[in-house]
């Protein structure tokens, strides 16, 4: 018997490619360029669908998008159900995606970390070393060509 996680998660991903190529091919609305659908969340009984956006810009930008994909909601949610052949689609609720938001913090975050420890210790010792990390890297570029 198959497993109707294992189902969902076909569905959601389906869903999330469906939705990525209307916003791209289809869609008008200038609020919603540069939106990216990064994941569909199925609910169980498979009536709702989350879907996860993220784009590029400020806090007015964020809300823009969102606003214009609160519009598009119903021909988003018919145009799906068209292209994947079901006949009751789930209900389309989006959400932004914050992963990416995260990911470029903690970079930050650690190249804050990274350039502290190297301004810390301001001896001629260690500019030797930096030196040698850059002839390493050297090394490593000169074995690859």
């Amino acid at each position: 018997m198959r497993d109707p996680a294992v189902r969902r998660e076909r569905l959601a991903e389906a869903m999330r490619e469906v939705l990525s190529e209307v916003l791209l091919t289809e869609i008008k609305d200038p609020r919603l360029a540069g939106v990216v659908i990064s994941a569909v969340d199925l609910s169980g009984d498979l009536k709702l669908a989350r879907a996860f956006f993220s784009v590029f810009g400020d806090d007015e930008r964020v809300r823009q998008a969102a606003d214009g994909l609160q519009q598009a909601r119903g021909f988003l949610r018919r145009e799906s159900g068209r292209r994947m052949r079901i006949h009751n689609p789930p209900e389309l609720e989006f959400r932004r995606d914050k992963g990416f938001e995260r990911a470029d913090r903690v970079a930050r975050v650690l190249d804050r970390i990274h350039g502290a420890g190297d301004q810390g210790s301001g001896a001629t010792e260690d500019e030797g070393r930096d030196t040698a990390a850059d002839g390493e890297g050297l090394d490593r570029e000169d074995a690859d060509a």
